[in-house]
This record gives structure tokens, sequence and C-alpha cells, in this order.
């Protein structure tokens, strides 16, 4: 069974930094099967949308909103995936999902909230 715990979330004022983690059990980052790494977040009212990933070519695309500050980053020992979030706005304030594709699954963690004040 795959499962992925996000951490690290919290409340922080504008200007400062946060790093989110997703843990996974049941899956191996190494794995040849892993298709997409990805960090999603959704706000009050908005759709969910997509922040940072990493393709299995091993390229990182970032959304536009967020290119410059925040870092995606994975640990394959760890089995861990990171975001390294830097210059926090208060538009970035949302909860935060990490997502892997494997094969031809989708799985999701259960979110972590994050709120930036001004």
């Amino acid at each position: 069974q795959v499962q992925l715990v996000e951490s690290g979330g919290g409340l922080v004022q504008a200007g400062g930094s946060l790093r989110l983690s997703c843990a996974a059990s049941g899956i191996s980052f190494s794995s040849l099967g892993i298709n997409t790494m990805a960090w999603y977040r959704q706000a009050p009212g908005k759709q969910r949308e997509l922040a940072a990933a990493i393709t299995s070519g091993g390229r990182t695309n970032y959304a536009d909103s967020v290119k410059g500050r925040f870092t995606m980053s994975r640990d394959a020992a760890k089995n861990t995936m990171y975001l390294q979030m830097n210059n926090l706005k208060p538009e970035d304030t949302a909860v935060y999902y990490c997502n892997v594709g494997f094969r031809t699954a989708y799985y999701w963690g259960q979110g972590t909230q994050v709120t930036v004040s001004s």
C-alpha cells in the first residue's frame, strides 16, 4: 500500500521560509516506474494547482508564481521529496499536497497547511 505523508507546514510571516517534506512508504523513489513527482497546492475557494514537478527525465518545472522562490528536490535514499519555499507571500497560503505518479496510478498525500501572514 502506497502512502505519502507531508509535513513541515505552518504559519509564517511574509518573506519567511518553510520546507515541506513528503515521506513515502510502499513505493521506492528509485523505481523506474516513477513517472512524476509533484507538489500541488489548493487555496481556499480555488482549484488545486501545480506548484512544482520533477519529470521522469529529471527535469524540474515550476509554476510561474513560485519560480525563483521555491525549490523542489528529492532524496531517494530517504524516500522523501521536499519543497523549499523562500520569500513566502500571503498568496502562497494554501494546503500543499505531494503527488507521485507510479506506473498507471497517482497517489496523493493528505496535505499540509501553509499560512503566510502579511
